[in-house]
């Protein structure tokens, strides 16, 4: 049993801070029950995002609803509190806590007193001031970007089939995605598939009417999967008639026309920003340390380095990599860490409640696996490289196995198995980002996102 009773704050409820709650439901279950520690996680969103299979939920191939796990459900011994924390202080044991009630009152937020603190509030996407970008640039790291990234392609291709124009055509049938890792490829390759299907219902659009650009800055794409098959994936990539430019930047997306640094200009409706992500800005609101990314300087027992009652793990975390062989080295902010250091931090913390030693965690990168589209992928596990249609198998199975809950499990399963014998889905449901223009308009109101140009409220 635990000393004393302990009041735990779980900041973020991504990864770290679902599975990180999880765990200390089960460990700490008595406790929960008689009183002695309390839980309460505040995050903006009441689910948890399997962000592996946004690209999938974006190309139709899987419901959006069955991308994301409900907290309230999973977490039923914690307290769920949707709404964003804006600063910590730590030595008080204090955290300020806007949520929409308190938006509602006006009354500034609210302060949330704790024993322990875990601080996993994740990142957010990584952009540079390029301009024309925050104007034009569509996301893709939460599943409305997905959503709304899915209408708009499938809009482009209603508004090139109806237009006249020719330069109105060829802006809406180019697509440029910036940044060559996970998020970039997979998004790409999964659309561009389900762009490609798409066209067959088109009288006057083809698969070769369309450009799909890839703009990585390096020299790799993917470099995850080892040299080997990233070269691969960028020659099946071009297979593909997708053009992958290396060594290139977004220099420019101003009035619709992306430029870029080797003098090529694409008149384009879709940019895609996929370039990387950088730590939640909480954390500079926070007296914790940091190192020199603004991440939480951390020990390998997930303990904030330097603090007591203070915990961390993710991507807000920079935690030592026990396993490299070159001192200094962090562990990668990827799920495959996330999902672990969850399990070790969860344990980390009974033991500290309890007073009993802590778990170092470590854990040795075992290889990574993406999908380029249906049937098609590349992966690099235990050293092993695969390719095609054995790749994208073991990238379903992978991530079934890891996405939580028998209850998304078997639905996930079940709607692969369904669009193997029907056809895919081809809707676009651009409308549902605006869901009150119709009314407005009917009731002599002004839309704010004008309508008049935008019928149905796309990117």
């Amino acid at each position: 049993m635990v000393k004393e009773r302990a009041r735990i704050l779980v900041v973020g409820g991504g990864y770290v801070g679902m599975y990180t709650a999880l765990r200390l439901q089960r460990k700490l279950k008595r406790e929960l029950d008689g009183g002695g520690v309390e839980i309460t996680i505040v995050t903006p969103d009441p689910y948890m995002t399997y962000q592996p299979f946004l690209p999938e939920a974006a190309a139709g191939s899987i419901s959006p609803r069955h991308v994301v796990v409900p907290l309230r459900r999973v977490l039923d011994r914690c307290r769920i509190i949707v709404g964003e924390v804006t600063a910590i202080d730590h030595a008080k044991r204090t955290a300020s806590v806007t949520t929409l009630a308190t938006e509602e009152e006006r009354t500034g937020g609210e302060q949330l007193s704790y024993d322990e603190l875990v601080l996993a509030p994740g990142s957010i996407a990584r952009t540079l001031p390029i301009p024309g970008l925050a104007d034009h640039g569509i996301g893709f790291k939460t599943v409305e970007e997905a959503i709304g990234l899915r209408n708009h392609v499938i809009e482009q291709m209603d508004i090139a089939s109806s237009t006249r124009d020719p330069a109105i055509r060829d802006a809406a049938l180019t697509f440029v995605f910036v940044g060559g890792g996970y998020a970039g490829v997979e998004a790409l390759g999964e659309l561009e598939d389900m762009a490609r299907y798409t066209a067959r219902y088109y009288y006057n659009v083809r698969p070769e009417d369309m450009k799909w650009i890839l703009v990585e800055a390096s020299d790799r794409i993917l470099p995850e999967v080892g040299e080997e098959m990233g070269r691969y994936t960028v020659s099946e990539l071009r297979r593909r008639n997708i053009d992958v430019r290396l060594n290139t930047r977004l220099e420019s997306c101003v009035d619709r026309v992306a430029v870029l640094s080797d003098g090529n200009r694409f008149p384009t409706r879709t940019v895609v920003w996929t370039a990387g992500v950088k730590p939640s800005p909480l954390l500079a609101a926070t007296d914790l340390p940091l190192n020199e990314r603004g991440r939480l300087k951390c020990t390998p027992q997930l303990t904030v380095e330097g603090t007591t009652h203070a915990w961390a793990a993710g991507d807000a975390a920079a935690v030592p990599d026990v396993t490299a062989e070159e001192p200094g080295k962090e562990t990668a902010p990827n799920a495959q860490h996330a999902v672990r250091q969850a399990r070790v931090l969860g344990d980390n913390i009974a033991h500290a409640l309890r007073g009993e030693p802590l778990e170092t965690y470590s854990h040795k990168y075992v290889g990574s696996v993406a999908s380029l589209g249906l049937h098609k992928g590349v992966a690099y596990v235990y050293g092993r490289k695969l390719k095609g249609y054995p790749a994208w198998f073991m990238h379903r199975v992978y991530h079934l196995s890891r996405v939580p809950t028998f209850n998304r499990k078997a639905r996930v399963l079940a709607e692969w198995i369904l669009s193997g014998l029907f056809k895919r889905e081809i809707v676009s449901l651009g409308s549902l980002e605006h869901p009150r223009a119709e009314f407005e308009l009917a009731a002599g109101g002004k839309h704010p996102h004008n309508p008049t140009n935008d019928p149905k409220g796309s990117s």
